[in-house]
């Protein structure tokens, strides 16, 4: 079988999928802005329920909710009724998914949410289904072809279930006004939560760093360069930073100065004024100066201006 032929298979996936999502944003009712509502009113978790595909799909979306903002858990419907019913409290809401509305797992779930007096909003395919007319609110992700050439497959239905959860999950960031600094304290350990959280004196060398004087022949600096795999050398006056060079200074050096390169010192091609920052200052101002001069390093000082160290692009993660 040809490549081209293959590759046209992913294309019509391609295809069919977006044509369901794009359908998907004309099926919102006002139950999307009630369900919104609802939770933000609550005090307790959005607990996030369904069997197969369409729990996997939950998965994700209760990690979604959890790190924008939404407290948010996955309960598998069969092991609620073996003890994780014992996780829901009355404050909470619960989201249940079943594509079809019918299925048995998650409709068992109904009776026990009632009798404790839990507000619903369901994800089904079908407005008119068991599980639409028993919930509170309902969210409709029905399609019209699945991407499976056979229709048995969830593929389209399960890309519209997690774009409704993304959209509920996205709503809610926008009302509750969440910033890049909330979610980076939900992830600590992830780059955006690393430039947000932690500071340049944090993450900086601050051995061994490649230091040089005023007056340092050309020989000295490209050594000192070479050994201090920084990509630069700093200038030092005593303890006062006088300038930087960069590998890229001694290649344009070279080549505009070919005559008398060994007879220039540090003083002659070194950039005065070089871009710095505090210790305590955060990582992402770090990304900010470099980005915006077009480095990709900082000299890192203290209260005192003093040099206490380098931090490069590479340390910021990104």
């Amino acid at each position: 079988m040809e490549y081209k032929t293959i590759r046209g298979f992913g294309e019509e996936v391609f295809k069919i999928e977006a044509e369901e999502i794009k359908n998907l944003g004309n099926r919102l009712s006002d139950d999307f802005e009630k369900s919104i509502e609802l939770v933000l009113k609550s005090n307790g978790k959005l607990i996030i329920s369904g069997m197969g595909k369409s729990g996997i799909v939950g998965k994700k979306i209760a990690a979604t909710l959890a790190s924008t903002g939404t407290p948010s858990f996955f309960m598998h419907p069969g092991e609620a009724y073996h003890g994780d019913l014992g996780m829901i409290e009355e404050n909470d809401v619960v989201l249940l998914i079943s594509n079809s509305g019918e299925t048995d797992e998650v409709l068992k779930l109904i009776p026990f949410l009632k009798s404790q007096g839990n507000q619903t909003i369901s994800m089904s395919g079908n407005n008119n289904s068991t599980l639409a007319k028993n919930t509170d609110f309902h969210l409709n992700i029905s399609v019209e072809k699945e991407a499976c050439p056979l229709q048995l497959a969830p593929t389209s239905s399960t890309t519209a279930t997690m774009v409704m959860g993304d959209a509920l999950a996205v709503a809610l960031m926008k009302v509750r006004g969440f910033k890049d600094v909330n979610f980076a304290k939900f992830h600590p350990g992830g780059s955006l939560g690393k430039r947000l959280l932690q500071t340049a004196g944090s993450v900086m060398r601050k051995e061994n760093l490649p230091i040089v004087n005023l007056d340092s022949s050309m020989t000295e600096i490209v050594h000192e360069i070479t050994g201090g795999k920084c990509g630069l050398v700093i200038v030092m006056r005593d303890t006062l930073i006088q300038g930087v060079i960069s590998d890229g200074d001694i290649r344009r050096t070279m080549e505009t100065n070919q005559s008398d390169f060994f007879d220039l010192t540090s003083s002659d091609i070194m950039t005065t004024n070089p871009r710095i920052i505090s210790v305590d200052e955060k990582l992402i101002k770090a990304g900010e100066i470099m980005n915006s001069n077009k480095i990709n390093s900082l000299l890192v000082v203290d209260a005192e201006k003093n040099l206490v160290g380098v931090v490069q692009l590479f340390d910021l993660g990104i």
